[in-house]
């Protein structure tokens, strides 16, 4: 099957199985999202939905969180991973808004990817999600299931992205990236996967991905890993 021919399958898999995606982290602007995005690295968007209410209660605009300490900060966000790294992230980027953008987040990725604590796929999500504009930001989940589709080879997640920006409609990035999530998280783990059950995978991927991916989830395979070197 030619890549084509997949992403279309794939296109009408996930929109049947998640004609709609929310999205999810919890935010009403684009300042909050860009703070949840940011929070969300290493860290569970179910934590991220845990913490940020208190956090944007005290502070939802860059003006009053550019007020806050970074201990402050670090006290609402403690339970996500690197947070204090993070805490002084969102302290410095807020400051910069205020400083050089009129207290507003701005609407292009070069703008964004200058802010603290802000990479690629954080000015993705934000674009995407925030202002509308065609992205397709690459997480975990994407990057996995582009490889065990078949519609990637690269080891990063910059040459995933291209690729998949490659094979699939302009228009269908914004929400395919969400389904794309959500698949992976209900249907498609990382680990001990039965891809030939798989509604995608079963498929999608080749012979030898399904074939190497056995061997990985085997029991003897697992006791190896978990055994300590000697």
């Amino acid at each position: 099957m030619k890549k084509a021919e997949k992403a279309e399958r794939i296109l009408r898999t996930l929109d049947e199985l998640f004609p709609e995606v929310p999205i999810p982290l919890d935010h009403v602007d684009p300042f909050t999202l860009l703070v949840a995005v940011l929070l969300s690295a290493q860290t569970t968007d179910v934590r991220v939905n845990m913490v940020t209410p208190a956090l944007y209660a005290k502070a939802r605009t860059p003006k009053a969180m550019a007020r806050l300490s970074v201990e402050e900060i670090l006290g609402f966000i403690r339970t996500c991973g690197l947070a204090p790294t993070k805490a002084k992230h969102v302290k410095a980027l807020a400051k910069i808004l205020v400083a050089e953008h009129g207290g507003r987040v701005p609407s292009t990725f070069a703008e964004l990817e200058a802010l603290p604590g802000v990479g690629h796929k954080t000015a993705s999500v934000v674009m995407a999600q925030a202002f509308g504009h065609a992205a397709f930001p690459v997480d975990t989940h994407i990057h996995r299931l582009a490889a065990r589709w078949g519609l990637s080879t690269g080891t990063t997640v910059e040459t995933t992205e291209r690729d998949l920006k490659a094979v699939f409609p302009k228009e269908t990035w914004n929400k395919l990236h969400l389904q794309i999530i959500y698949f992976g998280r209900e249907h498609c783990p990382a680990l001990r996967h039965d891809l030939a059950t798989c509604p995608i995978c079963s498929w999608a991927a080749s012979a030898k991905r399904k074939k190497l991916e056995a061997a990985r989830s085997s029991p003897k395979a697992r006791r190896a890993k978990s055994r300590p070197a000697r």
